[in-house]
């Protein structure tokens, strides 16, 4: 194989992969933002601190998702039927607070968790990518050999 032929290969393939990995940016496959867990001591903590830049109430599932002041997420899950005393307390430090409509808690309450399934596509089609790229090379190959 010669020298251009291959370079035009090569070309071919990294603008096929850059297109795959632009057009997976432009359909919105982003990360979606992960909560993490904390106790009732770390909650307050927080709050003492004057960490906590917002927070969201889900009645339904009683979780209450925290965005502190440098960008970190954290859920807590308080006890039943105290949300209006944790809602009161935030209101008091001059928190935003919002509550979650009944259908919105619905649609979080019955949402699955993500089983990496953009992964699994991702994987296949870099495999689909790297056959037809060799097939390529092959082709081309036995091409310039005969």
């Amino acid at each position: 194989m010669t020298g251009p032929t291959r370079l035009r290969s090569l070309l071919l393939a990294a603008v096929a992969a850059a297109s795959i990995s632009l057009a997976f940016a432009a359909a919105g496959f982003a990360a979606t933002p992960t909560y993490t867990k904390e106790t009732q001591q770390e909650y307050e903590s927080q709050l003492s601190k004057a960490e906590i830049e917002s927070a969201t109430f889900n009645k339904r599932i009683r979780s209450l998702h925290i965005k502190t002041k440098n960008g970190e997420l954290f859920v807590y899950h308080y006890p039943k039927g105290t949300w209006q005393q944790l809602a009161a307390t935030l209101r008091a430090h001059h928190i935003t607070v919002t509550i979650l409509t009944p259908t919105e808690a619905e649609k979080e309450a019955k949402a699955k968790p993500v089983h990496h399934k953009i992964r699994y596509i991702a994987g296949g089609i870099l495999i689909v990518i790297v056959i037809v790229v060799v097939g390529v090379l092959l082709w081309n190959r036995r091409r310039v050999r005969d």
